[in-house]
């Protein structure tokens, strides 16, 4: 097993500003203790080398304290994928979770078991469960841009984690279907269903035929990626205000502004129309290449 490690390579940085009167160490102790989750356990059957692990960020903003160790936070996520023969990465999530409220008690150690997702207490447990979803969506997304339908194994682990999550009243949302449009629930749960598998398509295309071959063939990749808007354009038609599209564009807008922005000036006219009717959020960001 010599050379072989853990998939993830995540950073964790937890934003305290707004709780007053905790020792600090509790927060650096959620730091470490978030890292040593996220970064020791096993996620996979896969042996990774060092380099091809998998590069993410969690920042955890603590926004308020609802008990002595009873936290309300936002949960942002960001990860990438190296792009074959260049120097930079590409963004696969880059997400804000903002329906987040756990428990940390840094003298018991972060437990996640698949097979039980929720221990004793749920508000200790939503906080493990959150992070493994998270870490299940990342390996999928990141399998799936290698191979077609590589990430459906991880989806339906993150899709596990969702079934089985922790329950707590009113406290811990998030996870069901009734908890709004914009969830954790529907975030697996479109990426699984049939009819977002254009979503599926595109996004292999995207990584594998387009980004790893833009080194080589740049035009020929540039235009296969571009393709793939009026398939977008046709998901939300058909799925207005889907979380799933919100989802990838928060994490791709800036890579289709910059591809588009080297069109000539028909097709980019055409390309950003496309963009301002399924990516409403980054509309001026579009405008701004006109």
């Amino acid at each position: 097993m010599t050379g072989y490690t853990q998939e993830l390579n995540c950073k964790v940085k937890v934003m305290r500003d707004a709780i007053q009167g905790i020792d600090k160490e509790v927060f650096l102790a959620m730091e470490r203790n978030i890292l040593e989750f996220m970064n020791t356990r096993k996620w996979t059957t896969d042996q990774f080398q060092n380099n091809e692990r998998i590069d993410c960020n969690i920042l955890i903003n603590l926004t308020k304290q609802l008990d002595q160790d009873l936290f309300q936070a936002t949960f942002n996520i960001q990860a990438s994928r190296p792009v074959y023969n260049a120097s930079y990465t590409s963004s696969i999530v880059n997400h804000i979770d903002k329906e987040f409220v756990f428990r940390f008690n840094q003298f018991t150690p972060l437990q996640f078991d698949d097979n039980r997702v929720t221990g004793n207490d749920p508000l200790a447990s939503n906080l493990t469960a959150t992070l493994a979803y998270y870490a299940y969506l990342v390996l999928g997304l990141d399998y799936e841009s290698f191979s077609p339908n590589g990430g459906s194994d991880f989806f339906k682990r993150a899709q596990n984690v969702v079934n089985n999550a922790p329950e707590s009243g009113k406290t811990i949302v998030g996870w069901r279907a009734v908890d709004g449009n914009k969830n954790r629930y529907w975030i697996v749960d479109q990426i699984l269903n049939p009819r977002f598998k254009e979503f599926r398509t595109a996004w292999y295309t995207m990584h594998r035929e387009g980004l790893d071959k833009m080194y080589n063939k740049p035009d020929e990749s540039r235009k296969l990626i571009l393709e793939s808007l009026p398939k977008f354009v046709q998901i939300n038609r058909e799925n207005p205000s889907s979380i799933l599209l919100q989802f990838f564009f928060s994490a791709k807008s800036d890579e289709f502004a910059s591809l588009v922005s080297q069109e000539d000036a028909g097709q980019k006219t055409q390309y950003i129309s496309m963009l301002q009717q399924i990516d409403v959020p980054n509309i001026q960001k579009y405008n701004s290449i006109k």
